[in-house]
Order: structure tokens, then sequence, then C-alpha cells
């Protein structure tokens, strides 16, 4: 089998060995490399998937892939050749974005990097939290929906609630599984965020779980066990004599504080084992050391510790439910719309699982759940918006995010897709989930949970972790309120978005002319439109008068099939070869212009969707409704001033007229910075066109045509 692009290109650059760091932009992999001279240049340039191989100042070299980079970043940082390489890190909006709107994990960048870095180390520790648990998100919703299911069967009388069915048994641990064993899931991905070895973190968790270390409870086996009940949690503590040291044992199955404080630990124990052992040996000694130091601790303090820690939070939000609920019931569903998009509600999830390990119910998952359904209401609204105006592509996007949301209980996709990018959005939601706390507060006091242990609960209560969604309503005790809460909650959301609007006055124009645009093209004859656009069905109008022996027609062909792209900004014009930037000369990214700027202000040059708007200012991709695709980029290697010193007038999905503000740049700070000035323009989908021509060697002002089109 041939081998991988990315293996082509590792090969081609000189080795993992050979690369100090490697990240990427929106087209291209950055290389720092120990040695440029060992680069093969004359194999990337002939590769296939690559556009371009561009070496730099130094040991920098690039490599132009386009729109795949990220794909091909990701496969590069799979091989297992490259497990030990430099430190790789993505990197985001440089040159080249190509003209395309921000995916919804752009989305989720830009909205964490506004709450991100102020503080290192609480940043570290969100990641560290969503990274233990993000990656089993997939089996904790199956395990919901089964859990679901089986509950809704129940009530229905379909199925017995016969624990001493076989096959009622055989149901029960097919999702008991994942929360029986998830501290050995959550301390593998958590030893992995840490760069231990996942495996070894897995195992030394994995140790207080096996039948041999529960049977130290058994006291009539052990008659140095001392077990005491806990009457206001339901459950039993035990205590063993392990050498002579007292160990307190505890039911470790479920529990999320434990492994989380052991990956800590272990991540301390085993990178300092690392650098005391030879490498030699390291592959026996390091993994045997860590297991007896680490699960010495974890059996005899952290899990303890863990433990007791877990009950305290358990106890004291069950009080906050019990004793201020209008609080907590409206609380929670406001904060959950700004939480999630920052990853800061991973510790809330923890704590529904601690709550369910150690109360035996949660009742944080009824007040979630309310947030998710005025969100998913939010996202009926604009489904609804769209169809009515004939908006295809945001019809498709919140089809799919609302069968997301109501089917699996995940809000992702309409935050991402939608909500954040049309900041109306939360507006109208944070009424639905307000007014859902309310209701839910309100019912669930006059109208109190039993738990199985019979305690009176105030709040809506679950005794299985479950996504909110559709599916999993049966799981909830008093199911009826939490029923009506969600109903408030998506129906209060669902008619403000569609009486108000989710979008602006000039968004909603933008779309109805759109959807008119394309309507009355759809609705012409085939011959009046041969490709769907303003500029073809103007060609196919001249051929016809042509046809018709009309000279002047002829000469019409080559009027209408011309377009022009205008100067974004004052200056002097120069080729891209003239620029300095190898990439843009190279024309991987199109045929343009160079423009050595006498103005600070830089405008549209052609009327269109701002379908790319860098953060830092610097670059901007438009699409026009004929379909040509341009990149202004301001500056050379101005991404590295983080936006100072730019001034950016306008967002993405932003339609915007030849000559309309950008942004405005101060110059001086860009030479003070010590970068070019000189601003690139490009076609970026030059070669669908039968020709790009640059006018270059004059000086222009703004709004002055420098590349002509011939289709």
């Amino acid at each position: 089998m041939a081998d991988s692009l990315a293996s082509q290109i590792i090969a081609a650059i000189g080795g993992p060995e050979n690369i100090r760091s490697l990240t990427h932009c929106a087209t291209r992999l950055r290389f720092e490399l120990v040695d440029a001279g060992k680069v093969d240049q004359n194999a990337l340039e002939h590769m296939k998937g690559v556009l371009g191989a561009v070496p730099q100042s130094g040991d920098r070299f690039q490599v132009v892939i386009g729109g795949a980079v990220a794909t091909v970043y990701e496969d590069i940082m799979h091989l297992p050749e490259m497990a030990n390489a430099g430190g790789a890190v993505a990197s985001g909006n440089a040159a080249g974005d190509g003209g395309k709107p921000m995916s919804n994990a752009e989305v989720k960048a830009a909205a964490r990097s506004k709450a991100r870095g102020k503080v290192a180390w609480l940043d570290s520790f969100f990641e560290y939290l969503s990274d233990s648990f993000r990656p089993i998100l997939g089996v904790l919703l199956g395990a919901s929906i089964i859990i679901a299911l089986v509950n809704l069967l129940i009530s229905l009388g379909v199925i017995p609630n016969d624990e001493a069915s076989a096959g009622w048994v055989f149901v029960k641990a097919i999702w008991k599984g994942v929360f029986y064993f998830l501290p050995i899931m959550v301390a593998y991905n958590a030893s992995k965020k840490l760069k231990v070895d996942p495996w070894l973190g897995g195992s030394i968790m994995a140790m207080l779980m096996t039948p041999q270390f529960i049977s130290l409870m058994n006291t009539k086996t052990f008659g140095s066990t001392v077990c005491v009940e806990n009457s206001a949690l339901g459950t039993t503590s035990c205590t063993a004599n392990i050498f002579g040291l007292p160990m307190q044992l505890s039911d470790y199955s479920g529990n999320v504080f434990v492994p989380l404080l052991m990956a800590a630990v272990l991540a301390l124990v085993y990178h300092g084992l690392k650098r005391i052992i030879p490498d030699s040996v390291q592959l026996v000694f390091v993994p045997f050391f860590s297991m007896i130091i680490v699960g010495a601790l974890t059996a005899f303090i952290i899990g303890p510790i863990g433990v007791w820690a877990g009950n305290a939070l358990g106890i004291g939000l069950a009080w906050l439910n019990n004793y201020a609920l209008f609080v907590f019931a409206v609380l929670i569903p406001l904060l959950y719309p700004f939480l999630v998009p920052l990853g800061l509600h991973w510790p809330l999830n923890a704590l529904m699982l601690m709550n369910i390990q150690t109360l035996r119910y949660d009742f944080i998952q009824g007040p979630m759940g309310v947030w998710n359904f005025a969100c998913f209401g939010a996202t009926a609204g604009v489904l609804f918006l769209s169809i009515r105006d004939k908006d295809k592509d945001m019809r498709a996007t919140s089809l799919g995010a609302l069968a997301a949301g109501l089917l699996g209980g995940v809000s992702e996709p309409s935050l991402y897709g939608i909500h954040l990018r049309y900041k109306l959005v939360y507006k109208r939601m944070l009424i639905g989930c307000g007014l859902g706390g309310i209701v839910i507060a309100v019912l669930s006091w006059f109208f109190p949970s039993v738990t199985a242990s019979g305690q009176v609960v105030h709040g809506v209560t679950t005794t299985a972790f479950a996504f909110t969604s559709l599916l999993t309503i049966p799981v909830f005790n008093q199911m009826w309120v939490y029923a009506v809460s969600i109903a408030v909650a998506f129906l209060t959301s669902f008619i403000l978005i569609i009486t108000l609007n989710y979008r602006t006055p000039e968004q909603k124009a933008e779309v109805l002319a759109r959807a008119a645009a394309e309507s009355k093209v759809e609705s012409a004859p085939a011959a009046a439109a041969p490709k769907g656009t303003p500029a073809a069905i103007k060609v196919a109008e001249a051929t016809a008068d042509a046809e018709a022996g009309s000279d002047e027609a002829a000469a019409a062909i080559a009027q209408a099939s011309a377009d022009t792209v205008n100067a974004p900004i004052a200056g002097h014009v120069i080729t891209l070869d003239d620029t300095g930037d190898p990439v843009f000369a190279s024309r991987a990214l199109g045929e343009g212009v160079g423009i050595e700027p006498t103005a600070s202000t830089v405008v549209a040059p052609v009327s269109g969707v701002l379908q790319t708007v860098a953060e830092t200012g610097h670059a901007f991709g438009i699409k026009t409704d004929d379909g040509i695709e341009v990149l202004v980029h301001v500056g050379i290697d101005t991404v590295k001033m983080n936006g100072e010193g730019f001034a950016v007038a306008v967002k993405a999905n932003q339609h915007v007229h030849a000559g309309d503000l950008l942004v405005t740049v101060d110059f001086d700070k860009v030479k003070e910075a010590g970068y070019s000035t000189t601003t690139l323009m490009t076609v970026l989908n030059t070669v669908a066109f039968a020709s790009v021509t640059p006018k270059t060697g004059i000086d222009v002002e703004a709004g002055d045509a420098v590349i002509d089109i011939q289709r």
C-alpha cells in the first residue's frame, strides 16, 4: 500500500527527528526544523495533495496544502513516528483562510478565547476536566438512552421491574458497565491529558475495583475490618488493617473525583521517575515504581479524600436544592448557556455523577434540562424562519442541530452552528431558560420527589446520568413536572425567536435578497442561466443576441464575461513576486497583486459575503454572488500582532458592498513591530476562470480596478 500523504510529507521534510515544532494555519503546514537543508523540496512540490513548498528564513519551512490542511495536520500528528516529535500545536487564523466561513470548531475556539487566558492555571484546570470526560461522552450518551428506554418500557408495563429475571439483569449490565467502570475511563483520559501512559493510570484505578480489594470490606473474612453505617447517605464505610495501618475502604464504582486526583499525583511521580531513571530501563521501572507508589497513595490517602470531597459537595448541593430551590432551579439554566461555550460545565457534569454515586440520585439534571430545551426551542424557531424565508443553508444547519438536540440531548451543534453566530438568539433564549427554571421550582416545591429510600426531595431528580433529550424524559422522577418545565422553556424560546427574529434587519434583508435571487434563477429557462449566476445570465443573453447576427452583441459577450476586482487600499501596485512572501508569490493562493499602502483604511474590493474575518483583522475572505473568491491579506506575518493596531469594522457572514470599510490599520505600529505593510489580494479560485490578469506598476486609489477576470 502506498504511503499516506502525511507519511510522504514527513519523509520529505527530513523525518520526525528533523522537526522542532509543527503548527498549521488555514492553508499551510508551518515547520520549524533542526536542519532545513535536509528537506527534499522537489519531492514536496511534485507530491499529490501539496500545492507548494516554500523555504523561509532560518530553519523554517512551509508546505501549502489548502483547505485540507487541518486533516493532513491531524494525520501527521497521529503517525506512530511522530509520537516523540517536537511539541506541535494547531494554530488558526493565518494567511490564506480561503474565503471559507468559520467552522463550528473555530466558533467554539473563538468563544472560549474571549474568557480564557486571564488565569493560566484555571484555564489548565478546566481543560484537564474537559479532556478527561469528552472522549467518553459517546458511551455515556448511549448508556443514558438505554436507561431511558428501559424505564419507559417499565412504566408502560411492557417489561417487569424484576431483579430476579436473568434477562433484566443482562439489560442492566449493558448500561451499568459504563458507570461502574467510569473511574477507569476517567483515569485513562486524565493520565493521557497529563502526558502519562494512560494504561498506567487506568490500571492503578482498576486496582481499587478488583474483587480482591472489594473483599477487604468483608468483616467475616477479615476480622480486623470495621464497618460503620452512614444514615444520612445510606452508605457503609469500612476500615481495614493493612500491615498495621488503617485503610478506609469505599465502593469506588462510578466515582470521578478519585481518578482525577489520582492522575494528578501520578503525573508528578511518573515524570519525576523519568528524570532519574535511565532511558534504557524506563519501560520497566517507571511503571513498576509508579504502580507501587501511586497505588498505595491512592488506596490509603487519595481515595478516601476523593470520596470525602464528593460526599461533602453532594450534601452541600442537596441542601441548596432543598432550602434555596428557587435560586438553584433558576440559576442553573441561566448559567449553562455561558458555561457550555467556555467548557466550564464539566465540573457540574462531574458533580452529577458524584451525586448519583453518593446520594443515589441527582437533582442538577432537571434544571439543566430546562436550559437544553430552551436552546432547542430557539433552534426550532430558527428552523421555522429558515423554511419561511427559503434560507437553504440555515434550514440544513438548524434541522441537523435540532435533531441532535431533541434525540441526543447535545446542545453544541445549536450553540456553535447558530447561537454564537447570531447573538440575538441569546436574548430570546435566556428568557426561556429563566421562565422554565421558575416553573420547575414552583411545581417541584408543591409536588416534591420521593427517592428510592423514601426521602422527600424538592426538585426533579433522577437516578441515572442522562443527556436531557426527548428520549430520556422517562428517567426523571416527577416526570410530569419535568415535562411541563422543559415544554415551557422550549415554547418560550421558540415563540420569541419567531416573533422577534434572531437576525438584525440587515442580516434578514440579506437572506431575503439571496433567496429571491436564487428563486429567480431557478425559475428561469435553462438556456438563460447556464451556471446559475448573474454573470452567466449576462453571457447567455449576449450570446443569444450574437447568434441573431448583432455585431454589438458579439462584443457584448466579452464585456459580459469580464469582471474586475478593485484595490482595497490606496497605494502602489506591485506583482506578487515582489511582495516578499514566497507562498503568495508561488500563486498557491491564486493570482493577484500586492499594494504598498499610502492610506490606513482597507475597504471591500468587491461586493459579496464575508466568509472569513480573521479576529486579528489581518485577513478577509469575500465571495461574490458570481462566485469570485477574493482574499485580502493586510501586511505579511501580521497575524503575529494579535490584532494590535487593527480596528475591524465588519464580521463574518456580513454582506458588504465594494468600497465598504473592512478595517482601519495603524501601519506605523506594523512597521514598529518589524512586519511588512504590503497588502496582498488574490483571487483564490483563479483556476475556475479563463484568465486572471493583474494590473501592476501603477498608483491607485481604493476602488480603482487592479485585477481583470475573464470567464
